[in-house]
């Protein structure tokens, strides 16, 4: 247990999760973080709910890079099984991102096409 903090709240319990981390094999932390990014970018793509309110193509530019990163250079760790779903993800946001930009990036210069390559529908 964690000492109580200046409001009496007893703060995060490290050892806590230290130990629960300790038990998520590598292929569901690699694809539970892949799963946020996607999520974070459809939503600044504007593909939520009241989805104009919280487009931002900058911030999805962004997400969808480092998605881009992590599928590519995780692909291999994770196993083909879990690899071709977040390929499939990652290709509609990058297809979902040139759909919503005004002026759309040119082949090879969308975001994560420096690490997938040029993505045409």
């Amino acid at each position: 247990m964690s000492d109580p903090g200046p409001g009496g709240d007893a703060g995060p319990d490290f050892d806590a999760m230290t130990r629960d981390i300790a038990d998520v094999p590598a292929v569901e932390v690699i694809t539970t973080v892949a799963v946020h990014l996607m999520s974070a970018a459809a939503v600044k793509l504007g593909l939520a709910e009241d989805g104009a309110a919280h487009k931002d193509l900058d911030e999805a530019r962004k997400l969808i890079t480092a998605l881009a990163g992590l599928v590519t250079a995780g692909a291999g760790e994770v196993g083909s099984y879990h690899a071709a779903p977040l390929r499939d993800g990652l290709k509609s946001l990058q297809l979902a991102f040139r759909e919503a930009s005004e002026h759309p990036d040119e082949p090879g210069r969308g975001p994560g096409e420096a690490y997938t390559g040029p993505v045409i529908g």
